[in-house]
């Protein structure tokens, strides 16, 4: 069996998605003119769709733009030929991630595998763990404000101390793990 191209894994990863796939792209650009964060990216959505049917996947992998899609859906629900746009930047990302491959500096990446793991450890997010992802990004001063809400948020009972967990756990790590390879995390 062949192995499937780069456009084909992520029509793959997009299969459950409502509405069409990639290929009935007509390049229109109305997805790009819809984006309010398209100034911020290296290539607009248009260009990406593009870039992805031609199988350029080192030049999709290495952009910034599914990165800094604001998760707003109007270039879903504008786009003329019925793609969820918006879902393919987050296949982009899931693909980013678990392929290990991304722009160096990038605050997503991380952000989004320790949110994973942070799940999969107590089947809840915890701020304090998912803020330290990035915090140490950002300067002493920002770090130090930072600390100061968070201590002032744990005081007045507003964060917890410690992570809530579910119930279950052990069922719901079995589910996640079928669903979100976690890179051998137990």
């Amino acid at each position: 069996m062949a192995k499937p191209s780069f456009s084909q894994e992520v029509a793959n990863l997009l299969y459950a998605a409502k509405g069409n796939p990639l290929n009935t792209c007509i390049q229109c650009g109305t997805c790009s003119g819809s984006c309010p964060s398209v100034e911020f990216m290296d290539h607009t959505p248009r260009r990406l769709i593009g870039l992805v049917l031609a199988d350029m996947k080192d030049e999709v992998m290495n952009s910034n733009t599914y990165w800094y899609c604001a998760s707003c859906f109007q270039c879903t629900v504008r786009c003329p030929s019925d793609i969820d746009i918006a879902e393919t930047m987050y296949a982009l990302k899931r693909y980013s991630i678990w392929k290990h491959i991304h722009q160096e500096g990038l605050v997503g990446p991380t952000f989004s595998e320790t949110f994973v793991k942070v799940i999969f450890r107590s089947g809840r997010s915890f701020e304090p763990v998912m803020a330290t992802s990035y915090l140490f990004s950002s300067g002493l001063k920002e770090w130090i404000q930072e600390a100061a809400m968070a201590t002032g948020l744990m005081l007045k009972g507003r964060l917890p101390v410690l992570p809530p967990r579910i119930k279950r756990l052990d069922n719901f790590k079995r589910m996640i793990g079928k669903v979100i390879p976690l890179g051998g995390e137990s």
